[in-house]
């Protein structure tokens, strides 16, 4: 195995070189890590520029709206905006390519973090840790090639979006030197957290615990800058501290610095010396930090596969409703100034196709409700597909070979993530009302931001239920679900906006979803969406049932 490894990696017609350097065979492994992840990584590329471009359409709607953009500018000034926003530049004189910056970017970075995080575990301690990785070592492979390469696909990965997302602001009229500026400073702040999580990968044995760290550090990233930037107007110490801090500090639109970004460069090189410094000094196939020892035999509750699966989306679920359940409290903190600004778009005409003409209030937050909802689609999707990943790595095999049958293994994984994806997107709204409550916003009641949560959960299913569907028949097509969750996205903040006809909005499960806060439920259309998803599951069941284990 180790020779067929080695003659794949050495150059056609030629003996494998020694290793001359420990980056030898960087760039071959760049071009396979490219080769490996071209539709995993153009996803993500349309997904992020998508989102530039949704994002600019609302804010194109402002820059003939004076009134608007100085609501914007007064809002950003909240405590709870600047939390969820940033330091707010040139709000004396609202720009739409100020809000922008000042909006957007926060956003941009944890996306792209997550995306760096991901792809350079994903490259490192995961192949290390399933033992493709030492094939691949046992060629004409240095010992730092791999992460190097990891890294360097990451950087690629973010230099094209940059370069998109930057013509995407251009072709909207934005300076193009402020708005590759703030693309570039975004790509830069992410590719921090990216050789965080490589030297994450040195210290944790385990993928999903690099993964975990990564996440850590850029979750300490976001609190260190939100609270640094409400103890001091344009940020404090605290604010120098994270890297999302420095992106934002470049200022674009307003008064650009580029020097900001020369300290994302020095903590690159600086992570990546450190992670090369820590591998030099472990074995290959462990972590610097030793697994901690496990019990003798398992507790009485960990009997069976629904147990299994608990204990592995536990973690998951505790985090992901924390982290979206403080946003959502921070926004709905927010909602008493509302009414105010709402009054001010009120004769905007795209604002009121977007929004309908009736309550605006009400129909506002019925879009909040919309986007809990999206994060519970998210989590449905990511927790759906952890089987697939189970079988990936061989474990469903073994799993399979015991006593236990493989309708009982799916569906206990699809009880799990379907609980956790009604908890994510429940959470999510009363974490709104908690915090509309405490702003003193009495109207809509805890019931109605109750009921608006629960109108999703039949399209939730749906969701879920084709994931599954997908995973069981063509596993390799599992990552249509992404580019669907962004058309979901799309259809249902500017479906009305754009135009499109039914049947094409019809392709979202959410679209038969009401804002219930100002419409009646069509039962019919919940009778629809639960038969959709029980047949969804059925011919899942049944696919799964029919194939090989594993084929992915």
């Amino acid at each position: 195995m180790s020779a067929v490894a080695a003659a794949t990696l050495a150059p056609s017609g030629t003996m494998p070189r020694a290793f001359g350097s420990t980056l030898t065979g960087t760039w071959r492994l760049v071009r396979f890590m490219l080769r490996r992840d071209r539709v995993r990584l153009t996803v993500w590329v349309l997904v992020v520029t998508a989102l530039y471009a949704s994002q600019l359409g609302e804010y194109a709607v402002l820059a003939d709206d004076p009134n608007g953009l100085a609501t914007r500018a007064l809002l950003m000034r909240t405590p709870a905006m600047i939390s969820m926003a940033g330091p707010g530049y040139g709000l004396d004189s609202y720009t739409v390519g100020a809000a922008v910056a000042n909006e957007l970017v926060l956003w941009i970075v944890l996306t792209l973090a997550v995306l760096s995080i991901l792809q350079v575990v994903r490259h490192t301690r995961a192949e290390e840790e399933s033992g493709r990785s030492e094939l691949v070592r046992a060629g004409a492979v240095g010992r730092h090639a791999p992460s190097v390469a990891a890294l360097i696909t990451v950087l690629l990965a973010n230099v094209v979006i940059a370069a998109l997302t930057g013509a995407v602001l251009v072709s909207a009229g934005l300076p193009a030197v402020d708005s590759f500026a703030m693309t570039a400073g975004s790509g830069l702040a992410a590719l921090v957290f990216g050789a965080a999580a490589l030297v994450a990968c040195q210290v944790t044995e385990h993928a999903r615990g690099a993964s975990g760290l990564g996440f850590a550090v850029l979750g300490a990233a976001f609190v260190l800058r939100a609270i640094g930037d409400i103890q001091e107007e344009h940020g404090s110490v605290l604010s120098w501290l994270s890297p999302i801090g420095w992106a934002q500090q470049t200022r674009s639109f307003v008064d650009l610095r580029w020097w900001p970004l020369a300290l994302c460069v020095v903590a690159i090189v600086l992570l990546l010396l450190l992670a090369a410094f820590l591998a030099s000094r472990r074995d290959f196939g462990s972590g610097l930090v030793a697994t901690r020892r496990g019990r003798a035999d398992a507790y009485a509750g960990l009997d069976g596969p629904f147990a299994l699966a608990w204990t592995q989306q536990r973690s998951a679920l505790l985090w992901t409703s924390l982290g979206l359940g403080v946003m959502w409290l921070a926004t709905g903190s927010i909602l008493s100034a509302l009414p105010d600004m709402m009054e001010t778009l009120r004769d905007n005409p795209i604002y009121s196709t977007v929004l309908g003409e009736g309550d605006l209030v009400r129909a506002f937050i019925g879009i909040m409700g919309l986007y809990a909802a999206f994060g519970g689609a998210g989590y449905a999707v990511a927790m759906s597909l952890r089987v697939k990943a189970e079988e990936e790595s061989g474990l469903a095999e073994y799993l399979l070979a015991t006593p236990v049958s493989r309708a009982r293994w799916l569906g206990a994984y699809l009880a799990v993530a379907g609980i956790g994806t009604a908890v994510v997107t429940m959470s999510g709204v009363v974490a709104l009302w908690v915090g509309a409550a405490g702003a003193g916003v009495t109207d809509p009641t805890f019931g109605e931001f109750v009921g608006l949560g629960a109108a999703y959960l039949p399209a939730l299913a749906v969701l879920t239920a084709l994931a599954v569907a997908l995973y069981a028949w063509v596993p390799r097509a599992t990552p249509v679900l992404w580019a669907l969750f962004g058309y979901m996205f799309v259809v249902g903040l500017f479906g009305e906006l754009l135009g499109l006809p039914d049947w094409a909005r019809g392709i979202s499960p959410f679209w038969w979803v009401p804002n219930t806060l100002v419409q009646d439920v069509e039962v019919a259309d919940v009778v629809g969406l639960c038969a959709v998803a029980v047949v969804l599951f059925a011919v899942a069941f049944a696919g799964f049932r029919r194939r090989d284990v594993p084929t992915v």
